[in-house]
């Protein structure tokens, strides 16, 4: 499993194909002859991105979850819905659907950013917006979730 790397301004057209980056592309490569998975973000309004063998392994720790707890069943239900399958065309385009389209807002300018095993893809404003944000309180945020974390090899 790779970790993508970077962040990119491109452009979706009106009928939603997105031109990916070439050095995005390059990455994706990685996983030559799988499809993709596009799904909502559980926390922004954008998409994200998983290679299909990292959706694989995620959708089995939510399988194993009781569907006959009203609660999970909602979860799995929301969690999913709308997702699709995308590959890459010749063009080196990802076409993203009507819906998807929507939940994120996406207009003429879009980024891409990496998010570890997975990337998103943002309506341009509202990515500018998030992260003007949230750069006041990364400090504190890096202190409360990286700040225990050992980094030693071996843990």
């Amino acid at each position: 499993m790779i970790n993508f790397i970077g962040t990119y301004e491109c452009k979706i057209d009106d009928k939603g194909r997105l031109k990916l980056p070439s050095s995005l592309a390059k990455q994706m490569e990685s996983y030559a002859g799988e499809s993709f998975v596009v799904k909502r973000s559980v926390f922004q309004h954008c998409l994200e991105v998983y290679p299909m063998q990292g959706w694989e392994k995620l959708m089995t720790k939510i399988n194993k979850l009781n569907r006959f707890n009203k609660q999970n069943a909602d979860f799995i239900r929301t969690f999913t819905a709308g997702l699709k399958t995308v590959e890459p065309d010749s063009a080196g385009r990802l076409q993203i659907s009507k819906d998807l389209t929507a939940f994120a807002n996406l207009t003429k300018e879009v980024v891409i950013t990496s998010a570890g095993e997975l990337f998103e893809i943002w309506d341009k404003a509202a990515y500018e917006e998030v992260i003007a944000a949230s750069q006041q309180d990364f400090a504190m945020l890096a202190q409360q979730v990286m700040g225990d974390i050992s980094f030693d090899d071996e843990n």
